[in-house]
């Protein structure tokens, strides 16, 4: 094979492959970065499944394509995807695009190696560290461990794990039936990954007890206490309580403090799923929502959402330092992690995850961090809090708009009334028919292509917008936009 003729490939030809990446680059800039970022540009070009696989052309054929072809095919990946960096996309908890961060991303997919082991990653076995320290040190730890997940989902399911393990270590090698029934607690408002990863784990959702939040979705302890009590009367044995600060619809703050309190008094492990609020951290203004959170045992933390540093940074931070990561995932495999090596073996981390390879998460926070410095990153949270607040106060000026809350983050959720169910409140079918006006009016503006702005139901609420604001190139202009363009695509409802 090695004499016959090569393959359409650019296996060999260095001047071919950089002449193709330096095209595909320049799509890059024009397309997502340049006017990706453009308010005057559509957030997304929406077309129907069956249309959109022609357009794409997704059938993998036996032959080869040409370059030309495959820049083609580049450049309509771009145009059909929905722009997450446009001003306008306020559709999820993460947005925007940080160019530092963006460049770290690109230097990670460049040098593709895994963060397993120091022989092959020695640069981001040390940056990892590094940046994990500074987190951990916002949060109020002078040592401890941690790791970058696949996700906060991930994070969270680690801390269910490292907490159960930490209680019964024999589960590691005699699985469930080392167990007595266990109960772990979070609220009613939690992320669903605690759910996903009790089942997961093997201790079933039935052992998730959800615990009650108020009016504004923070846990309530009392209940908690209650629900502990509970528990034990039931024969379960309680292991984790998991508060959160920053739930995904109403940026509510669980009361740490006091949660902190009923954790050390059972003996519980402490974890806080700061996913979405760990960012406020850096700011010295708003950093009091997360009071109590150095009395954590664990803490998932997602700068790629408040801090723009590109999906996916997801760290989950230990206070412990009896290495519990590595006692609780690690499987020694002789190949990797030979312990004769000639440098400190210390420094080969992949024992810590349940992953074998894993990708480096680290460099895209760290280069931004450098740029940035933590008075940069500051302003930013700190902006995002005053662009919401302006949202709040112009929103309060309009007709046809009534807040669900006053928030407390950067999550904005409100009612667009449209005309013909104005000052009808009290009529019986009210709720029904505000309920449809979320979803017209999504529909309307994806298929316009003019903005994205995520909608749900909560509770017996009917639904609402949920306006998330992340994006550190959001101006007022761009709040003004958001109202306005409610108003145009609902005047006829």
């Amino acid at each position: 094979m090695a004499d016959s003729q090569p393959l359409l490939s650019l296996d060999g030809d260095p001047v071919a492959a950089e002449a193709l990446l330096q095209d595909v680059f320049r799509i890059v800039v024009d397309e997502v970065i340049r006017k990706g970022t453009n308010a005057s540009e559509k957030v997304c070009e929406w077309k129907e499944p069956e249309e959109l696989k022609q357009l794409l052309d997704l059938e993998l054929r036996h032959e080869g394509e040409s370059q030309e072809q495959i820049l083609e095919h580049c450049r309509a990946v771009i145009r059909y995807s929905v722009k997450t960096c446009h001003p306008r996309f306020f559709n999820q908890l993460f947005s925007g695009l940080d160019p530092h961060a963006l460049a770290g991303r690109i230097v990670t997919e460049s040098l593709n190696t895994s963060q397993y082991t120091y022989e092959i990653a020695p640069v981001f076995v040390l940056m990892e560290e590094e940046v994990l320290k500074k987190l951990r040190a916002l949060v109020g730890w002078s040592s401890g461990d941690g790791v970058f997940c696949p996700g906060g989902s991930i994070s969270n399911m680690y801390a269910l794990n490292l907490a159960r393990y930490q209680r019964y270590p024999d589960c590691k090698q005699r699985g469930l039936r080392a167990l007595p029934p266990l109960a772990l607690f979070t609220s009613k408002e939690c992320h669903y990954s605690i759910k996903k990863g009790a089942a997961f784990l093997g201790l079933g959702t039935d052992s998730v007890r959800m615990v009650k939040a108020d009016e504004r979705g923070k846990m309530i302890p009392e209940d908690l206490e209650r629900q502990i009590s509970l528990a034990k009367a039931e024969g379960a044995v309680p292991f984790l309580v998991s508060a959160t600060s920053g739930t995904t619809v109403l940026g509510a703050f669980d009361p740490l403090e006091a949660i902190a309190d009923v954790c050390q008094h059972h003996g519980l492990w402490l974890h806080v799923d700061a996913a979405w609020g760990g960012s406020v951290l850096l700011s010295q203004t708003h950093r009091h929502l997360l009071a109590g959170i150095q009395r954590a045992d664990s803490v998932a933390w997602n700068p790629h959402k408040l801090l723009s540093a590109g999906l996916q940074c997801s760290a989950l931070l230990l206070r412990d330092t009896s290495n519990l990561l590595k006692r609780c995932h690690g499987s020694q495999a002789s190949y990797l992690f030979q312990q004769d090596k000639f440098y400190d073996v210390a420094l080969d981390t992949g024992d810590k995850v349940v992953q074998c390879g894993r990708r480096v998460d680290c460099l895209k926070l760290w280069l931004m961090w450098k740029a940035q410095g933590g008075q940069g990153l500051e302003r930013r949270v700190d902006q995002a809090f005053a662009l919401a607040r302006y949202l709040v106060e112009e929103l309060k000026k309009r007709e046809g708009f009534e807040l669900v809350m006053e928030p407390e983050f950067v999550n904005v959720c409100f009612w667009f009334v449209p005309p013909s169910l104005r000052g009808k409140k009290e009529s019986p079918d009210y709720s029904e028919r505000l309920s449809k006006v979320a979803p017209i009016l999504k529909e309307r503006m994806v298929r316009k292509g003019s903005m994205m702005i995520g909608y749900q139901p909560h509770g017996p609420l009917s639904n609402f917008f949920r306006m998330v604001v992340a994006n550190p190139a959001l101006t007022r202009a761009d709040m003004d936009f958001l109202l306005n363009e409610l108003e145009w695509l609902g005047q006829d409802l």
